[in-house]
């Protein structure tokens, strides 16, 4: 019985976010370009209308990119955006942006 537990968290654990999330930042870097328009060349946006994307958590991107092409996130460009990239798509660009120095922690 407790082999069988290990092994349903091991799976569970497998098929997190983060471990989705493990891409190539190279491929990101070069996958980008569309997302520069409104995210700026590294993911540090010059509007506050837009997020910034560098230094964020590779597990927290990809999972909002996959939530915005399963509609759990509303965002009329964001879904246009994402529509056609596959999951290998989503985990390079997070790779990229979470490559990326950006965010600080001020104490």
């Amino acid at each position: 019985m407790n082999r069988h537990r290990i092994a349903l968290v091991a799976a569970l654990l497998a098929l997190s976010p983060a471990a989705f999330a493990k891409g190539n930042p190279e491929a990101g870097k070069a996958k980008s370009t569309p997302c520069q328009a409104c995210h700026g060349p590294v993911g540090q946006s010059a509007s506050p209308e837009f997020p910034h994307l560098a230094g964020q958590h590779a597990d927290y991107l990809f999972t909002a990119l996959r939530h915005y092409k399963l509609g759990k996130r509303k965002n009329a460009i964001m879904a246009g955006q994402v529509a056609n990239l596959s999951e290998a798509d989503m985990r390079d660009l997070a790779a990229f942006y979470a490559s990326q120095k950006g965010l600080t922690v001020k104490y």
